[in-house]
């Protein structure tokens, strides 16, 4: 357990310390839950190693590894694996969305940024954070060193939805803060305008920045469990439209299906890993897919 008393007042450090020890147990749980899966002998230990391929030096073989996994592997040079994370989280009112859950979407991002967080500060990977709605908002500058845990997380304990959004103009301004390689993971529910959100992301992503985006919904969104009449409201607009769950449900979810199967064609062309996820689920899905992605980007 990091020590946040000294960073931060003291009615704060309560706030810090069940997050913190929330981040820790959802890395610690995924981590013995890899040990059981088909993703076994894959763990923080071999995050530094890539597979052997054709063509790579036969006296850059780990042979630690090999008695450990009995697979072929070799460990990363330096270059390979100084890659710079930013936490970024969407701070728009429709991210204050909740229906039958605990946890609004803002609420699930926060705690699986936690999560990433922390893995990243195991893993002596500088990352930092950035939050948005119609701009870029508050910010922690990337490193490293342990104390870059109490740091976010204590900006993570403050943040509150602030109104609309306009995610391609904060991720054009975020393009222009990065000055090196970086991994940008990106915690939104994707509700913007989708043509200008898909050209900033590839002008990203061109830039030579690896992307991870966790398209966070609401189960209600997801399922539309509603019956009867009902009042649906624009979140940020406050616009709203009466109608019936029984006519509406069918189309609704069809559409939602398609919502996300077309962004995960349209990122999936511009290689932008993209996990789909609603506050129902459980954060292993997530912590693998980053997991993987890291695994897997050289």
């Amino acid at each position: 357990m990091v020590a946040v008393e000294q960073y931060l007042k003291p009615e704060l450090a309560a706030q810090i310390k069940r997050l913190d020890l929330r981040a820790q147990m959802v890395v610690r749980g995924f981590m013995q839950g890899l040990h059981a899966s088909p993703f076994h002998g894959f763990s923080v230990e071999f995050s530094e190693h890539r597979r052997y391929a054709p063509g790579d030096d036969p006296k850059d073989l780990d042979w630690v590894a090999y008695a450990k996994t009995g697979k072929y592997y070799i460990k990363k040079f330096e270059s390979e694996t100084n890659l710079t994370g930013y936490l970024a989280i969407d701070l728009s009112q429709s991210m204050d969305y909740t229906y039958r859950q605990k946890l609004t979407k803002l609420d699930y991002s926060i705690c699986l940024a936690a999560a990433l967080c922390y893995l990243m500060v195991q893993q002596q990977d500088p990352v930092g954070l950035v939050t948005f709605d119609t701009a870029l908002r508050a910010s922690v500058p990337p490193r490293s060193r342990r104390s870059q845990l109490p740091a976010i997380l204590s900006q993570l304990t403050k943040l509150k939805v602030a109104g609309q959004t306009d995610l391609a103009g904060s991720l054009t301004q975020l393009a222009a803060m990065l000055r090196h390689r970086s991994l940008v993971m990106l915690f939104s529910d994707l509700l913007s305008d989708e043509d200008t959100m898909l050209k900033s992301l590839r002008n990203l992503r061109h830039a030579g920045h690896d992307i991870i985006i966790f398209h966070v919904l609401d189960e209600a969104e997801v399922s539309f469990p509603f019956e009867g009449m009902v009042q649906l409201r624009d979140p940020e607009t406050g616009a709203t439209e009466p109608v019936r769950a029984a006519d509406a449900a069918e189309e609704y979810r069809k559409a939602i299906q398609a919502f996300r199967t077309r962004l995960a064609k349209e990122f999936s062309e511009s290689r932008i890993d993209y996990v789909p996820l609603d506050t129902s689920l459980p954060y292993d899905k997530a912590l693998m897919e980053y997991l993987l992605n890291r695994r897997n980007r050289f």
